[in-house]
């Protein structure tokens, strides 16, 4: 199976509204493996590492989020998957 790997900063309003625990929710059901935190800058960080196809379905739910979510920019960066043997995690 193909493994792919995606490092995402996700800006808008994102701290405070749950976006970690409703991104590692999403990220379980869709069977990646990686993390969430917040970042002192605002911003939320995320990597996730999978099947290419999952991968790209929780980018597009990380361009809105939970509801009370306001995401105004999501950068993408795809990297050489490390093999993320944990559960997805919030860090």
């Amino acid at each position: 199976m193909t493994i792919t790997r995606a490092h995402l900063l996700i800006t808008g309003k994102v701290q405070g509204v749950y976006f970690r625990y409703h991104t590692m929710e999403k990220a379980v059901e869709l069977g990646l493996k990686g993390w969430v935190r917040n970042r002192m800058d605002g911003k939320v960080e995320a990597v996730f590492e999978g099947a290419p196809a999952q991968v790209i379905e929780m980018i597009h739910w990380c361009q809105t989020g939970p509801t009370l979510a306001n995401v105004t920019d999501v950068q993408e960066a795809w990297e050489e998957p490390v093999g993320e043997n944990a559960p997805f995690r919030i860090k």
